[in-house]
């Protein structure tokens, strides 16, 4: 690599780090038996609340039909509550059950010991490394 990296080496580098990221999110969500889409489907829910099933299929951009069988299966597991609209009953809302907000805290917590585990492999010299371009990209993001 060049003493001056481009933009486009950053910008690959993040995308590789992405799919390992995302990689291994992926086997931690399938070890405790949920799928990709079903595991976006719960984080999209736990960061907005309670949605009616079109919101959450504009915000994943698929289909209603897609969204409502993924919620079929993960109502079954008790991990989401539908409830339907007292003012309109065609409308259903979705929201994630107490057995999920425990079933999340447990796995964030589990995701920080893995990657913390992975970081552990890091010589003191890279961890400062790892740390003053994470300092630096956090503050040029924020400008």
């Amino acid at each position: 690599m060049q003493n001056n990296p481009s933009e486009v080496e950053i910008v690959q580098l993040f995308s590789e780090i992405g799919r390992s990221l995302k990689k291994t999110m992926r086997k931690s969500f399938e070890c405790n038996g949920l799928t990709m889409p079903q595991s976006m489907v719960m984080s999209t829910l736990i960061k907005r609340g309670e949605m009616k099933i079109s919101e959450i299929s504009s915000e994943l951009h698929l289909s209603n039909s897609t969204i409502s069988g993924i919620i079929d299966r993960l109502e079954k597991h008790d991990l989401v509550i539908r409830t339907r609209s007292e003012q309109d009953r065609r409308i259903v809302y979705v929201k994630v059950s107490p057995k999920y907000v425990d079933f999340h805290r447990e796995f964030h917590h589990q995701a920080e010991k893995d990657l913390q585990k992975i970081l552990s492999r890091a010589t003191p010299e890279d961890m400062r490394k790892i740390l003053e371009g994470l300092t630096a990209l956090k503050k040029i993001l924020g400008q």
